[in-house]
């Protein structure tokens, strides 16, 4: 292992301490994707993955588990669902990884995949807390952006709608929450990777890299992949001790305690079971234009098909596949959760989702 820290004493006091990959990522920019590859490339390490997502279920560690990964089992794979896991660090984050550490044979390794809205920054400074600081130790941090999002703008506020929904809703105290999730995501990391590369094209792919760079006080790799595909080497093994960097990342918010979720919200939608995937696709997509929708997610029955069908969509970018068969007895009762700003219009998502 080679450490990227400017001094020794870090890379040294982490040898003894299982290293934690802290993967994060505004909504949707391919984050369990990511996740998935490196544990299909483990190249023999046990590998545990402790998943977050804001919403009320739990949809990014099912992905994982029912994947099929040789050597990913149940009790690799543990879910904090309740809120986001910078501002759940003493109930939820520090036992969890407990238990893990505390396993008969624990993990090699630990990926930690935040939730789209979360400061990696608080999960960071996590690791100095005296039940774990001499156990593990943050490996890296990995800022997964999505391209053609930023390239549209996608991370920043409708100024329209903000206005509009702050005029409504007091709660609302950042001019532009979006950004300063992004902005502390990418100040944090050790490691940029610049996803759907594929999507955009050269040109816009260099202008979206000086963008980044523009927000960046030093400088950071930034590397260009397409589907989470990257060499595992590049993300794993870095080496960043980055729990004793802290004062070289910078941030909107430095503690749990100065950030809050008030800005966003997440609402669970029931579907029904459609004729075909391009059919909740396209419901997907309309939900999608409601005012203040970030991202939409979940899975629904397609007719009389075995298997379950997921749909994402980051907006109007909808992506969906089957990913496992329903189980004996199961109810196939889908669900869509949507994530937007607060009091986005929900009978609106409703009405889209209903067909």
């Amino acid at each position: 292992m080679t450490s990227s820290s400017t001094g020794s004493a870090p890379a040294k006091a982490s040898l003894a301490k299982v290293p934690c990959t802290i993967v994060t990522g505004f909504l949707g920019a391919g984050k369990t994707t990511l996740v998935r590859h490196l544990l299909e490339n483990n190249d023999g390490r046990r590998i545990a993955v402790l998943v977050n997502e804001f919403g009320d279920i739990g949809f990014d560690g099912s992905f994982i588990e029912g994947c099929g990964i040789a050597g990913c089992t149940a009790e690799d794979i543990v879910e904090l669902p309740n809120g986001c896991i910078c501002c759940t660090v003493a109930d939820d984050f520090v036992p969890a990884l407990e238990k893990l550490l505390g396993r008969a044979n624990p993990p090699d390794h630990i990926l930690i995949e935040t939730s789209g809205l979360a400061l990696p920054k608080p999960l960071v400074s996590a690791f100095n807390w005296p039940a774990i600081r001499s156990r593990v130790t943050v490996d890296g941090v990995i800022a997964v952006v999505d391209g053609p999002a930023v390239a549209e703008g996608r991370f920043a506020d409708d100024p329209a709608a903000l206005a509009a929904q702050r005029q409504d809703d007091g709660a609302v105290d950042h001019d532009n929450p979006l950004e300063e999730v992004f902005e502390d995501q990418i100040l944090c990391a050790d490691l940029i990777l610049l996803n759907k590369a594929d999507a955009i094209d050269a040109p816009t792919r260099a202008r979206v890299r000086a963008e980044i760079e523009e927000h960046l006080p030093k400088a950071i790799k930034i590397v260009e992949t397409a589907h989470g595909k990257v060499e595992p080497a590049l993300v794993v093994g870095l080496g960043a001790a980055a729990e004793a960097d802290l004062a070289a990342r910078p941030s909107h918010h430095e503690t749990e305690a100065d950030h809050d979720h008030d800005d966003f919200e997440s609402h669970s939608f029931p579907v029904a079971a459609v004729a075909s995937p391009e059919v909740l696709a396209a419901r997907v997509a309309q939900a999608a234009e409601a005012a203040g929708v970030l991202r939409l997610k979940g899975f629904a029955a397609v007719g009389d098909k075995p298997m379950r069908l997921v749909v994402q969509g980051v907006g109007q970018r909808i992506a969906h596949h089957y990913d496992r068969a329903w189980a004996p007895g199961e109810t196939r009762a889908g669900r869509i959760v949507a994530i937007g700003l607060k009091g986005f219009d929900r009978d609106a998502v409703e009405e889209a989702l209903a067909g």
